[in-house]
């Protein structure tokens, strides 16, 4: 099962990729926890300066934008 955080402190564009990667792991059927991390220590320990960020399995995939749905696809796969 994967694990997936997005990072980001609650701002619409953290909300926005929070719902894209949901929905994409929903149609997938694919594995996976998906978890919100909205403590800025956390976030920083991740070396995320800008949010909102992706994490899969423990490895930083974006920060600071939000990734196509095929881009995200690709990060989850």
């Amino acid at each position: 099962m994967k694990t997936i955080k997005v990072l980001g402190t609650g701002c619409a564009t953290c909300k926005q990729l929070e719902s894209l990667v949901r929905q994409i792991v929903e149609e997938t059927g694919m594995e996976a926890s998906v978890e919100k991390v909205e403590d800025m220590q956390e976030i920083i320990s991740w070396k995320v300066l800008s949010t909102p960020g992706l994490v899969v399995d423990d490895k930083v995939k974006c920060s600071g934008r939000i990734p196509s749905r095929d881009e995200i696809r690709e990060m989850l796969a």
